[in-house]
């Protein structure tokens, strides 16, 4: 059920012809209460979207009624046109529901730089037949009206004591830091402040969705938001909330990765006994953007040079001459020279584990990523035709 599966969410999807495919292209996930607390994290990016702009202060009071998204055009570098649609957009949901503009946050997804009349028309239509259509049931819908190069829609649920949390989210490139290219809608029907909603949330996005780097190209939608109704009248253990909540986030960031354009190798990069978790973070993070490293994992070579070369541009701790490396369980390099056979080593499956040991320190950390293909430069080149 995704976010309506908390109690006191409606949700709902519909068509209205931002998509060539005429599927699914305007959702928008409303909050009954009885508490209307909430939290957002955004891109980093400083090149950022009209909803992104229009969301940040509209959730800076710890207040959000609803939220509006709308993939088919991302509304990002379309001027004051732009922003005007966005204002709107939340004005014709406000007037629907009956609530403040400035409670409604807008998100939207798709290609930059192009934005109409016609492309406002539609946003406004089909909020409006969304607010019409919203239900209990309506989480799978919404799931689905957010998607855009996506293969498949994205949710999580998770439930303790009495409470839940369900999360929907969308991405399949621009996977990178400051979030990723993802749009992200959690919900729980906790009471919970605002104030303590933030804390969780950055705690979860911090170790789940800002380690997710499938290419290295940070978006400038990314927006994750958390909405707590309180309709189940239980106030949790905080880190215990944390801790679902991280699951959650762990769950999306997952499948988000599984459906990279174009991938054929889900890697996950593991470092351990890093002097801390920066550094740990950081020798990840570069094996994670190194082009060589990961067509070589798409050529089902393991290359492990090519991870010795990417760590070494860091300046994390460590001694190049002293590090191990592991790929799906065989150590191919000891003490930074090889030790077992590369054709020891079985990168067929899809799931790919490379294990870096720096020897320096206990802290660890994972970076999620994907192999380089010939599918994922021509999905992306023909983006826009």
């Amino acid at each position: 059920m995704s976010v309506t599966a908390a109690q006191g969410f409606e949700a709902a999807g519909v068509a209205v012809g931002l998509k060539s495919t005429g599927k699914p292209d305007v959702a928008v996930v409303v909050n009954r209460g009885p508490s209307k607390a909430a939290a957002a994290v955004f891109t980093s990016n400083r090149a950022k979207a009209n909803p992104i702009i229009w969301s940040q202060q509209a959730v800076a009071d710890g207040v959000v009624e609803a939220v509006v998204l709308n993939s088919g055009g991302a509304n990002c570098f379309t001027g004051t046109f732009g922003f005007q649609t966005t204002h709107q957009t939340a004005e014709k949901a406000a007037e629907l529901l009956g609530v403040s503009a400035g409670d409604v946050l807008v998100c939207s997804t798709g290609l930059i730089g192009t934005g109409d009349e016609v492309f406002r028309a539609k946003v406004l239509a089909g909020t409006g037949q969304a607010i019409a259509a919203l239900s209990a049931d309506g989480g799978v819908a919404a799931s689905e009206a957010i998607m855009t190069t996506d293969s498949r829609a994205k949710r999580a649920v998770e439930s303790r004591h009495g409470w839940t949390i369900g999360g929907m989210a969308k991405g399949a490139g621009m996977l990178a830091p400051g979030l990723a290219t993802m749009l992200v809608v959690i919900t729980t029907d906790v009471e919970l402040t605002a104030d303590e909603l933030d804390t969780a949330l950055r705690r979860a996005t911090r170790v789940t969705f800002d380690r997710l780097d499938s290419d290295g190209c940070m978006s400038t939608n990314d927006q994750v938001t958390l909405m707590a109704s309180g309709a189940s009248g239980i106030r949790p253990d905080l880190d215990e909330f944390a801790s679902a909540l991280t699951e959650v986030c762990q769950s999306l960031a997952e499948q988000l990765q599984a459906d990279a354009e174009g991938a054929s190798h889900d890697i996950r990069i593991q470092v351990v006994n890093a002097a801390d978790e920066d550094d740990a973070v950081a020798v990840g993070r570069s094996v994670a953007r190194n082009n060589l490293f990961k067509a070589a994992i798409f050529g089902n070579d393991p290359n492990w040079g090519r991870v010795l070369a990417a760590i070494g541009t860091t300046d994390a701790a460590f001694d190049p001459y002293d590090v191990d490396v592991w790929m799906n369980g065989v150590r191919v390099c000891t003490a930074g020279g090889p030790d077992a056979p590369r054709e020891a080593v079985d990168l067929a499956p899809r799931e790919t584990l490379v294990v870096i040991d720096l020897k320096v320190g206990d802290a660890s950390a994972a970076i999620l990523t994907n192999d380089l293909t010939h599918d994922y430069v021509h999905e992306n080149s023909a983006y826009s035709s």
